[in-house]
């Protein structure tokens, strides 16, 4: 029983530490800004970036904060990511 509770620990683990990643096989539309959406601080200055899929959106934001931010008003955002791609700013 203890082996059970202890292998089904260690599945939900491993699938908590994948949140950013998709495990589907569908394209991606590319995130390709350099600065995050939410803070406008450029990708890479605080650690690795937090990379996340949103509808088949790659979207990529500097810190775990900013994600939450996002999460509240997504359509904000993805209108900000739409907008800065057609003025032609990374």
């Amino acid at each position: 029983m203890v082996m059970l509770g202890a292998i089904c620990a260690g599945a939900l683990a491993a699938f908590a530490a994948d949140t950013n990643t998709t495990k589907t096989t569908e394209k991606l539309k590319p995130y390709t800004l350099t600065t995050c959406v939410v803070s406008g601080e450029k990708l890479g200055e605080m650690g690795k970036p937090v990379v996340t899929n949103y509808n088949g959106q790659e979207i990529k934001f500097c810190c775990k904060d900013c994600v939450k931010d996002f999460d509240k008003k997504p359509q904000k955002f993805l209108d900000k990511i739409t907008a800065a791609e057609k003025a032609g700013k990374k």
